[in-house]
């Protein structure tokens, strides 16, 4: 009955939330923004803050999941909220639902950060801006862009010709070929396989010190724990591999080794504090959806062209 209690009071928060005027929540400046913090006092040091090199844009491919994250610090007692704003829907509070549609799912480990929102079977429909929330008087938010990309809409888009591409299998790792992640978050690495007639009927993560040159393969039963791989099979196989509570000994070089394409690597690097501007170029990721998505619509392109060619056949 408590928790029921505590539930409609955050929800009743949230609906007060959307009723301030408007640039109250203003991710640029402003009270309740990203960037604005009480002035002064112990209280200021420990205000809830958002990591600005959270990813702010993120891409998934029809049918497979999207990950969106929100990396809240010094939360307190408060709560994180994620709201859709196509309707202004609340979607999760907390770790609890608030949504019909059971592909959305709020996840958080102990002890970290990290506010994710996981979206099964992604649809286009679920393209758009998503807002991270938190029950601050007055809200603060981190804001994260979803797009969707549909592999058969455009090869329908873009080619029109039958002719048949020699193309073998591959596997490469989003957001390489360096990613910097903040001490005690999350490492999440996507490898995605393209242009196999079938799926991988294996697929292997390994992980290798690059000072030691110890190399080991990546087990979710590891004494390290904290550590789970989840591979979605399909015409375009998806493996993600989440290490949480991230320290400096899990930096180095992750490979993802399907049973049917070459290995594909980035090197991950763990830092304590915040990244040197030398570092950030190289650590974009998912965050340049631009050059994401254009990769994404020619790999997609080239695989339905590839199915083609094989039926027809």
């Amino acid at each position: 009955m408590q928790r029921a209690r505590n539930a409609v009071a955050h929800l009743a928060l949230l609906v007060l939330a959307h009723l301030t005027p408007p640039g109250a929540c203003d991710v640029a400046g402003g009270a309740g923004s990203v960037n604005a913090l009480p002035a002064g006092g112990s209280s200021a040091r420990l205000a809830p803050s958002f990591d600005a090199a959270t990813p702010r844009n993120v891409t998934a491919l029809v049918g497979k999941s999207a990950y969106l994250s929100c990396r809240v610090r010094n939360l307190g007692n408060r709560t994180v909220s994620w709201i859709r704003h196509r309707d202004l829907h609340i979607l999760t509070v907390g770790g609890y639902t608030y949504t019909s549609d059971q592909r959305f799912q709020a996840t958080h480990s102990p002890q970290t950060d990290d506010w994710t929102l996981h979206i099964k079977w992604a649809q286009q429909r679920d393209a758009g801006v998503y807002e991270c929330q938190v029950s601050t008087q007055p809200v603060r938010s981190f804001f994260v862009t979803l797009h969707v990309v549909d592999c058969d809409e455009i090869y329908q888009r873009m080619f029109a010709d039958d002719d048949p591409l020699n193309i073998m299998p591959s596997a490469r790792i989003l957001g390489g070929p360096d990613l910097h992640v903040d001490i005690g978050s999350t490492i999440n690495l996507t490898c995605l396989i393209q242009f196999s007639p079938e799926p991988p009927a294996y697929i292997f993560w390994y992980h290798e010190d690059e000072v030691s040159g110890r190399k080991q393969v990546i087990s979710y039963d590891s004494s390290r724990g904290g550590v789970s791989v989840v591979t979605e099979k399909g015409a375009a196989t998806t493996s993600y591999l989440l290490v949480q509570d991230a320290a400096p000994a899990d930096s180095g070089r992750y490979s993802c080794s399907p049973s049917n394409a070459e290995v594909a690597s980035v090197r991950v690097h763990v830092l304590n504090g915040e990244r040197p501007a030398a570092m950030q170029t190289g650590s974009a990721g998912l965050s340049n959806s631009s050059h994401c998505i254009i990769a994404l619509l020619a790999a997609c392109a080239l695989h339905a062209r590839l199915l083609r060619a094989q039926l027809a056949s």
